[in-house]
Formats: structure tokens, C-alpha cells, sequence
């Protein structure tokens, strides 16, 4: 369900997969070859969110923000896991958010970081480039290899490409890697 709301219809790039039920509302900007699976939610309807291109956000997970206050970006090849809440954060490019966590308000993840499952990151909180991150609250775990990060999550995001295409396009659709 895609939603316009206060003057702002949501603009989904090409190629992308939107399950039946997720929703889609307001002030949403979305690049290419992403997919919003099912029962996921992303409300701009008090500010804005931004996704980059090749980004999965998984089944169950809800993406919203504060009013006048916070905004949601999310860079390329991003991988947001099942039963995330996102709430006015940043997320940068090759960046994996692990199933469960949450991520408040003006926290930001760094590229090709990580954030394990169930882990609470809190406002303000700034998660480097390529750590790992885990708990609640969340805290350093220990760092990633960049390019094991940016390998995995590019492989993960073409993974979930190729699901989208068992809905969209099954008679082409070939099984990930």
C-alpha cells in the first residue's frame, strides 16, 4: 500500500519489490532494485526517509521518524533484517542492522558496520565503520574486515533481488547464489 500524505507521494526507484502488505507512506524517497517485504512499514508521514539503492528491509520491520526533528537515511546495499525498528536514524552504505534491533533516534550506523541481532543502539549513539555492535544497549563488540563487510552485504542484497524476482518476474527468476 502506497500512501501520499500531506503533499508528499512516496517515489520508489526501478525495479523494486513492494510486498502486498507493506506500507509506504509520505515523504519516502526510494532508489533502485530495493525490496520492502512483508508487514514492513515505513511512515514519512512526519519526516522524511531515504533509502539508497539495493537496500532489503525485511519482513515485520517499521522505519519512522520525529517530527521536525529526525529523518531516516539509509545508503546502498543495505540490509535491514527482520523485525527492525528504525527510528530517525542514519545508516550508511554495506551496513547490515541484524533481526530484532532498534535503532533510535539520531544514532548512526557507520559503512559496512554491523549490529547484531536483538541489539538496542540509542539515540546519539555513533556505531564506526566496520564494527560489530551488539547488546542493550548496544556496545563495540569488535571490528570487521571492510572488504568481508562490503562482500556481504552486496551478496545478501543481490540475494534478496533475486527472491523479489520469484514474485515479480518467476518465469525469469533464478535462485541466489
Amino acid at each position: 500500500m502506497i500512501i501520499p500524505l500531506r503533499g508528499f507521494t512516496p517515489q520508489i526507484g526501478r525495479d523494486c519489490f513492494i510486498a502486498e502488505n507493506a506500507t509506504i507512506v509520505g515523504d519516502v524517497v526510494m532508489g533502485d532494485e530495493c525490496s520492502v517485504w512483508f508487514s514492513t512499514v515505513l511512515r514519512g508521514d512526519v519526516n522524511s526517509i531515504r533509502i539508497g539503492n539495493r537496500v532489503n528491509i525485511q519482513d515485520g520491520s517499521v522505519l519512522h521518524t520525529l517530527y521536525k526533528k529526525s529523518t531516516i537515511e539509509i545508503g546502498d546495499d543495505v540490509s535491514i533484517g527482520h523485525n527492525v525498528t528504525i527510528h530517525g536514524a542514519h545508516i550508511r552504505s554495506h551496513a547490515l542492522i541484524g533481526m530484532g534491533s532498534v535503532v533510535m533516534d539520531d544514532a548512526v550506523v557507520g559503512e559496512g558496520a554491523i549490529v547484531a541481532a536483538g541489539s538496542v543502539v540509542l539515540s546519539r549513539t555513533n556505531v564506526p565503520p566496520h564494527e560489530l555492535w551488539g547488546g542493550a544497549p548496544a556496545k563495540f563488540i569488535k571490528k570487521v574486515d571492510p572488504e568481508q563487510a562490503k562482500e556481504m552485504n552486496q551478496k545478501i542484497a543481490r540475494n534478496y533481488l533475486a527472491y523479489s524476482k520469484w514474485y515479480t518476474d518467476p518465469e525469469n527468476a533464478v535462485d541466489p547464489e
